[in-house]
């Protein structure tokens, strides 16, 4: 592999002046938690569904994907699809979000059933932060480092750190000072570089292979198929299709990190167009990022491709024959070195930063505005604008340090950092999408049934995600009982745990009394007064509809293409 030359240098450091200079003409006027965690509410569709994508499409894509598509062939497609979920989230939950005009997703939640239940919520959020977000992004940014700049060293350590420490002392520099506004408009901006940086590796790794044909030969037919038997230990075809869309659906639909785009909007018909946009975009990873794994995988096959070895713990791992285990979750990296001329080289590099910086800063922004807006000013109603901004910073950097000491410990458990982050997300998320569904679609549901689901829901997840740790760090003291919760398939976990969150939410609402008609009055399909109808009808005409369903025909597209 080749290092990065002079012209690489000025490609990436022209990037970043640009970036710098976008950021600190958004920081102006940051004066109000409002303009600081919501930009104002005055985001157009286009920036909206730009930074859905930016936000969504961080490091773990780039990284992970990549990876994926290296190790796994396709499969992991099945999320990027989830595309019909940011339609989901623009035609059914923005007309209740832009109306309550909440700042956060536990506001919503104290609107509709109490503050108890707001408080449940940003507790198990910023947990899920720590453990999923944080810690992955934070990690894809040491591996692109450490693949790019191997030996990279400062007080003390590796490249690995070098590069996760600076992708955090980065991003904060212009997130902590820009708020929101910062975000969307840098994410607009690192959106196009991410696209055209993807492109380029895709478009130059099947010149270097000789067509897409070639591609296929050499991986195979099951690399290119996305229905893999149902007893998968990864990739179920049952569990992908049924189960997944639960976790699909808590983060378009729920998550803080991606609904707070659209609480930015001007009005209800921006943040629904910008879904749609979002859902254009969200369709590209197939192509950007699977795509270049398969192609490093045949490259890798035919010898054309040199991979960095897995390393655990500082050694080489070798698999049952004696092989060397390439690192999967270098495979971009490496391709980018390998492959890029000079010049366009350095463009690439400045995508992959771009992602890393985008997934956390809209990471940062959604802890600050979580823990600023849900927990402090619970606890200080009294509190000035300027102690609520300079309060949400400190919570950020609280977060980040937690998701950086848990880096060691997501290492151990292993899997590919894509597959770590969807096992761990369907671990979280499904008493959250009970509630939050249960919520909207039947009011008889109320604050006693929506604390139960998530109290237990979360408790369950948490028993998942310890046998997990248990077994990959001390697999010889784990108990038969806790392999087997452990090696209980993680979508099909989801499935289960989000059956007992419905369960354990309707029946404690049942027992208990209904919520009054006040209470939910506009926050439910069954209690939505007829003007409210009207505004929605209003926000929308044919052309939304059409765009909605030219996506849904791309993605049973795509399905079947992809079938072996």
């Amino acid at each position: 592999m080749t290092g990065l030359e002079t012209l690489d240098w000025v490609v990436i450091g022209a990037y970043f002046a640009i970036l710098a200079g976008v950021a600190v003409w958004a920081s102006r006027n940051q004066d109000t938690s409002k303009d600081y965690f919501l930009a104002g509410r005055n985001i157009g569709w286009f920036v909206i569904g730009a930074s859905l994508f930016a936000t969504n499409i961080g490091s773990e894509h780039i990284v992970g994907l990549a990876g994926s598509g290296f190790q796994d062939g396709v499969a992991m497609a099945h999320y990027e699809l989830h595309a019909w979920c940011l339609l989901v989230l623009g035609w059914l939950f923005v007309p209740f979000y832009m109306r309550s005009g909440v700042y956060t997703m536990p506001e919503f939640l104290e609107r509709r059933y109490s503050p108890a239940a707001r408080w449940i919520l940003s507790v198990i959020s910023l947990v899920a932060y720590v453990f999923t977000k944080v810690s992955v992004t934070v990690y894809a940014g040491g591996k692109v480092f450490q693949t790019l700049f191997p030996e990279a060293s400062m007080l003390g350590m590796d490249a690995f750190w070098v590069g996760a420490f600076s992708t955090v002392i980065l991003t904060g520099l212009y997130t902590v000072t820009g708020g929101l506004r910062a975000v969307v408009f840098t994410d607009t901006m690192q959106t196009v570089v991410l696209v055209i940086g993807s492109l380029a590796v895709t478009t130059f790794g099947l010149i270097k292979i000789g067509g897409w044909s070639n591609v296929r030969a050499a991986v195979g037919s099951e690399h290119l198929n996305l229905w893999k038997p149902a007893n998968h230990p990864d990739f179920p075809w049952v569990g992908m299709l049924f189960c997944a869309p639960i976790v699909g659906l808590w983060y378009w639909c729920t998550d803080q990190y991606i609904v707070q785009r659209t609480l930015a909007a001007r009005n209800m018909t921006q943040a629904r167009r910008g879904t749609i946009w979002g859902a254009y975009l969200k369709l590209l990873p197939v192509w950007l990022f699977i795509v270049p794994g398969l192609i490093a995988y045949a490259l890798y096959l035919n010898g054309q491709l040199e991979m960095p070895p897995l390393k655990i713990g500082g050694q080489i791992v070798l698999d049952a024959a004696g092989k060397i285990v390439p690192d999967r979750d270098a495979t971009f990296a490496a391709m980018v070195q390998a492959l890029l001329p000079i010049g366009i080289r350095g463009l690439v590099v400045a995508g992959l930063l771009a992602a890393l910086m985008s997934s956390l800063s809209s990471l940062f922004n959604s802890t600050s505005t979580l823990f600023t807006i849900d927990v402090y000013k619970k606890l200080h109603p009294q509190a000035s604008e300027k102690t609520l901004v300079r309060v949400g910073r400190i919570a950020t950097a609280c977060v980040v340090a937690l998701g950086i000491a848990w880096i060691p410990v997501m290492q151990r458990v292993g899997g590919g950092l894509y597959l770590y982050l969807q096992a761990v997300q369907a671990y979280l998320a499904p008493p959250i999408t009970a509630v939050f569904f249960l919520g909207v679609f039947y009011k008889r549901i109320n604050s006693q049934g929506a604390i139960a689901g998530l109290v237990c829901g979360f408790i369950l997840g948490m028993l998942k995600l310890g046998a997990w740790v248990w077994t990959a760090s001390s697999p010889d003291t784990a108990p038969s009982l806790v392999w087997t919760f452990h090696n209980f398939n993680f979508l099909y976990f989801a499935l289960v745990l989000f059956g007992v969150s419905v369960v354990i939410v309707v029946v404690a609402s049942l027992f208990s009394p209904p919520p009054q008609d006040e209470q939910i009055r506009g926050l439910t399909y069954a209690t939505t007064a007829g003007e409210h109808k009207a505004e929605t009808r209003a926000s929308w005409n044919k052309w939304d509809v059409i765009n909605t369903l030219i996506i849904l025909a791309t993605i049973t597209a795509v399905y079947v293409y992809f079938s072996g």
